[in-house]
Order: C-alpha cells, then sequence, then structure tokens
C-alpha cells in the first residue's frame, strides 16, 4: 500500500465542542482524510472522562478525555487536539490525556495543534497529518473551514432567536437540526453557498409571536463551556422556554478571528481588542484562560443596554474563579445583573433551572420598573 493511499483510509477524531466537528470533519475531507465524529458527548462520555481524569481537573479535560476514549474504541487512528500557551491548564491537557492514553493501553496516535499559530500552525497540523505539502489544498480546507464555522455560529443566533419567540415549543430546535443536515456533508465552498441558503430558509419557517416580551441576554465565561450545549446543560434552550434570547460573547468564529484570521482580513474590533479596551479599569493584564474577555463582556453588556449577564465556568477554572471574583468591584460602577454558574459532573438540572428562572424573574421586573420610570418621564416632559 502505497503512503498516500495509507493517508486516505486513517480516521482522524477530534474532541466535540458545540458543532465544531462539521467543520472540522469539512477540513479533513478536503485533505482526502476520513474524519471520524464520535458519538455526540452524553452522560456515558462524562463517566469515561470522569473514571480516568484527575479529581480536581476541570470538566472539559473530562469529557474531552472521554471523547477521545469512545473515538478510539470506535476506529479512530488518530486523535487531535488544541493546545495554547499561557496561564490556562489547556497547555497542560495535552500532555496529561496523551499520558492518560496510554496508561490506558490505547495505541491511537495522538496530534496537536497550536492555538496561537495562526495560518501557519493550521499548515503545519494538516502537513503532519496528510505527511505531504500541499499547498493549496491545505488553503481551499482551512479557507472552507473558516467559512463553514462563521455560517455554523449564523445559524446559532438565528436558533436563539426563534427560541425566544416561537409558538410551539421546540418548534425552532427540530428545524435547527433539519438545517445542520444541509450541511453535514457539505463538500466544496459552492455546496456550502446552497445550504447556507437552504439551512436560513428552513430557520425562517418557524412559527413565531412577535409580540412576545423579549429578554436580552449575553453569556460569557469559559469558551468550551459557552459553547458546548451538553457541558452547560442546555442553558440556552432553557432561556428560550423563558422567552430570553441569548447572545454568547464567546464563540468559535470570534476566536478565529483573534488567533487564525491574518489582521489585513478581519473586519471591525475583534473581541481580544475589545477586553483590552473595556477591561482595563478592572483588569489590567491577561490572568488566562477567558478571564479579561469575561470581564470586559460585562462592561460590554452594560454599555449596549442589555438585560443581564450570565457568567458560567467549570468547577475549579482558576481564571474564571479570578474573574468571578471582580464583578462584585464592577457593581461599584456598572448597574447590570450578573448571574455566576459553576459546572461540574455533580451539577444537578433542578437546582440550576431553578436559579435560571429567579434571574429571569429578576431581570424582568427590573425590565418592567424602567420602562415604567421611562414612560412616567417621557409624561412629564410633555406636561412642561
Amino acid at each position: 500500500m502505497s503512503n498516500k493511499e495509507n493517508k486516505k483510509n486513517i480516521k482522524v477524531a477530534f474532541p466535540h465542542m458545540g458543532t465544531i466537528s462539521y467543520a472540522w470533519a469539512y477540513a479533513l475531507r478536503k485533505c482526502n482524510i476520513e474524519p471520524y465524529v464520535p458519538p455526540y458527548t452524553s452522560k456515558k462520555t462524562l463517566s469515561l472522562g470522569t473514571k480516568h481524569s484527575p479529581e480536581a481537573i476541570c470538566l472539559p479535560y473530562k469529557l474531552i478525555l472521554g471523547n477521545f476514549i469512545e473515538a478510539i474504541e470506535g476506529g479512530a487512528d488518530f486523535v487531535g487536539m488544541i493546545s495554547s500557551p499561557g496561564i490556562c491548564r489547556l497547555g497542560e491537557y495535552g500532555k496529561c490525556i496523551k499520558n492518560a492514553l496510554t496508561d490506558l493501553g490505547y495505541e491511537a496516535n495522538y496530534i496537536e495543534l497550536q492555538l496561537y499559530d495562526g495560518i501557519k500552525g493550521l499548515f503545519r497540523f494538516l502537513k503532519e497529518l496528510t505527511g505531504g505539502n500541499h499547498p493549496i489544498m491545505f488553503a481551499r480546507a482551512i479557507i472552507g473551514m473558516i467559512k463553514m464555522i462563521f455560517l455554523l455560529d449564523d445559524l446559532e443566533k438565528l436558533l436563539f432567536y426563534y427560541q425566544a419567540r416561537e409558538i410551539n415549543p421546540g418548534e425552532s430546535e427540530k428545524h435547527y437540526k433539519k438545517a445542520l443536515k444541509y450541511i453535514k456533508d457539505v463538500r466544496s465552498q459552492k455546496d456550502l453557498k446552497k445550504a447556507r441558503k437552504m439551512a436560513f430558509q428552513e430557520m425562517k419557517a418557524i412559527p413565531i409571536d412577535e409580540n412576545r416580551e423579549i429578554l436580552y441576554v449575553d453569556i460569557t465565561g469559559e469558551i468550551y463551556i459557552v459553547c458546548d450545549e451538553f457541558s452547560n446543560q442546555s442553558i440556552t434552550k432553557e432561556l428560550g422556554k423563558m422567552g430570553v434570547q441569548v447572545r454568547k460573547t464567546l464563540t468559535v468564529s470570534s476566536f478565529l478571528k483573534d488567533a487564525i484570521i491574518p489582521k489585513i482580513f478581519r473586519k471591525g474590533e475583534t473581541h481580544l481588542q475589545r477586553a483590552n479596551r473595556l477591561a482595563k479599569p478592572f483588569l489590567m493584564r491577561d490572568i488566562g484562560g477567558d478571564a479579561l474577555e469575561c470581564v470586559s463582556d460585562v462592561a460590554y453588556a452594560q454599555e449596549r443596554g442589555i438585560d443581564g449577564i450570565i457568567h458560567i465556568s467549570p468547577f475549579t477554572c482558576m481564571p474564571e474563579i479570578m474573574s468571578q471574583n471582580i464583578f462584585p468591584n464592577m457593581r461599584e460602577n456598572l448597574s447590570i445583573p450578573i448571574l455566576p454558574l459553576i459546572m461540574d459532573e455533580q451539577t444537578g438540572k433542578a437546582g440550576y433551572i431553578t436559579r435560571l428562572e429567579a434571574f429571569v424573574d429578576l431581570m424582568r421586573r427590573r425590565k418592567r420598573k424602567l420602562l415604567s420610570k421611562q414612560n412616567s418621564n417621557e409624561i412629564d416632559s410633555e406636561k412642561v
């Protein structure tokens, strides 16, 4: 068997984080590599990861390890992991996961992608994976992958809009899953353009109540927990039922603008640039993870008049613990309601929902009070 044929037959898996599997599967197929998409993260995944993880490690590590175990047992030849420098423990995930898989007797090849190496890092990663240097093929794969990530995030924003307004509970989620099917097996940028049109048409078919009282909430925190539905226990869905339109401040597309896409192709202020600007009065430097962005997100939500912000993070995540400790000081200058939520494998659904319901009630009362005061002031000004 030739080296080229061998590379075509290998199966490569990545951990789940929301819908990111659609994008990396597209990139791998463009490079003549078979993507292996493990079962979406479940209680079984969590159980496997927790069983073979240090007790005090954060939830994303346990879920990623569980994804890899399921992928290898399902026939994956390679497992790919992202890594980054800095204070966050993410930089140590790779070594720990690799050692854990070796200790468990798994023989799959482990490959790592450095997050902040930009386009060069992606080229190097694909070169190592394919065993050859094909710059044109790699460029097409990366460009298509980036476009797909932006499409997936745009589609999710539509989902949040419709979830808060849907007449029939669960209707928007059904249409969303159908829309994702148009994207799942896309093979070219031309097909991706067609899939985008069909996916958006599918979402716009959802019947909504345009007169429903809507609250607007930003969700910030550690990016994995924010983006992954299993990790955050479907927080956007639960808030949608309560008439809340959600905006995720941390997305894969916003990360691409900061770390991957060259400056010449960026439009407007990136999330990290805004973080450096808005967080300064409260946090002078980056302390790791997404802490700087989270602190700035609170100030940005206040600036835009959002009804509230939810900070969601994994248990034992030090950067997010630090940012949560900054929030009380921010309240001296900002009035926006903040709900901190900490997630781990022990987090119960019932208590979690109760906290969300109480927070939504608080925001609704506050909004009505502000509107009543505003209307009263307008009447008084008219009399004058």
